[in-house]
């Protein structure tokens, strides 16, 4: 059993023996597969890690060096900064600028050099001088009055009786010179308007002195206003630059340029005279106020009201140009300063109403607008103030109605 057993042992071992020479190659494929799975997966976990580390870092860092800042941008945000300061500067200079207009007397404001009730008188006529020269300049006249008609119609019956004109019928004759009159007076003229249709005309040709406080005000708040309705004559002036007949005239007729709440004249007539007013509240406005100003500490609001007839044309261009830039000239609150050219763009629309009118009717039977299609249009409008233009002009009894300015002091400063 022993014999057989070693036997056993020892062919087995042979057996071994003559497979020897694979020994070493198994061992080195075995060693070799134990070592290449676990390094097959810790190079899946590297390269994973890698992707989404080192190769996401360097991209970043890639993109980084593309985009990089050079040395020196800091120069060219500075550049853009002080630009920007300049810009916002240059606006609130134009802002400033756009309030500081030629005054109709120099001896008014902030307070009269004068005692003399006189410069309020002289005040007023160079108001009423004004508008008048507005209107010259527009070489604009009101349709035949009925004096003219009268005039004329009586000139034309003489005539007739004594047999010296035959041309015309009796029963046609008032009609045709009507006709001819009204049209003549189309022809001459540029546009339709009359000084009285003008807010402060009136006021100051009737105007009586009741106390230096008063006058004072009066002047101040027609001051304002004078430089309101100037604008609205140069929008007409260059709707209609080169007509001229009201024939050819985009803008027809101004009917009216009033700071109170009554359109229609025989209504305004109607009620005590009342002056430009500055818009504190909605109370104050005469419409709800799509830009929600009111006078602050920054600036000042006013509302006014214009009318007139023009070319259903014209209408959109019309407010356009009476919402654009303008220019004025400027010597200084004294007027003794170098002349300066400044612009100005104070005006908002906040309201419009447009309407046909009866040609016929008593309010248009007189005058002629010509073959164009013509609207009436109504507009309510906003005018801005900047308080740091005129504040220093503007009279202690104003100043103290107003909110404290933003700089320097208070309202009643």
């Amino acid at each position: 059993m022993n014999n057989l057993g070693f036997k056993g042992i020892v062919q087995k071992l042979s057996f071994i023996r003559e497979y020897s020479s694979l020994f070493l190659p198994i061992v080195i494929i075995v060693v070799a597969a134990l070592v290449f799975i676990p390094t097959q997966l810790i190079s899946n976990t590297l390269r994973k890690q890698v992707a989404g580390e080192s190769i996401s870092v360097g991209k970043r860092v890639g993109g980084l060096i593309t985009n990089s800042i050079p040395r020196d941008q800091w120069k060219e945000e500075e550049k853009y900064q002080q630009s920007f300061a300049e810009d916002a500067n240059q606006i609130s200079l134009l802002a400033k600028h756009s309030s500081q207009r030629e005054l109709l007397s120099y001896k008014l404001f902030p307070e009269p050099k004068d005692v003399s009730s006189l410069i309020f008188d002289e005040f007023g006529q160079k108001f009423r001088s004004g508008v008048e020269k507005f209107i010259e300049r527009l070489n604009a006249h009101d349709c035949p009055s009925n004096a003219e008609l009268t005039k004329a119609l009586s000139s034309a019956q003489i005539a007739t009786k004594t047999g010296l004109s035959t041309e015309f019928s009796s029963s046609g004759v008032d009609e045709t010179i009507k006709q001819t009159l009204c049209s003549n007076r189309a022809l001459e003229s540029s546009a339709y308007t009359n000084p009285s249709d003008v807010d402060g005309y009136d006021f100051w040709g009737k105007y009586k002195y009741t106390g230096m406080s008063d006058a004072v005000r009066d002047c101040w708040c027609w001051q304002v206003g004078y430089w309101i309705i100037e604008d609205v004559f140069d929008t007409i002036d260059a709707m209609n630059a080169g007509s001229k007949t009201v024939f050819t005239s985009p803008v027809k007729r101004l009917l009216y340029v009033n700071f109170t709440q009554w359109s229609n004249k025989a209504a305004r007539q109607s009620r005590t005279a009342k002056l430009p007013r500055y818009v504190l509240s909605a109370l104050d406005g005469f419409t709800e106020s799509c830009t929600g100003r009111f006078c602050n500490s920054d600036i000042d609001v006013v509302h006014f009201r214009v009318s007139v007839v023009l070319s259903t044309k014209a209408v959109l261009p019309f407010m356009q140009q009476l919402c654009s830039a303008k220019q004025h000239k400027f010597k200084g609150f004294t007027g003794k300063e170098p002349e300066q050219t400044f612009k100005h763009n104070q005006i908002t629309v906040l309201e419009s109403s447009i309407t046909a009118i009866d040609r016929v009717g008593q309010l248009h039977n007189l005058y002629r607008y010509g073959q164009d299609a013509v609207v009436k249009v109504d507009l309510i409008c906003e005018y801005i103030f900047d308080r740091k233009g005129y504040d220093e002009i503007k009279p202690k009894a104003i100043k103290d109605l107003l909110p404290a300015a933003a700089t320097g002091g208070t309202g009643s400063s």
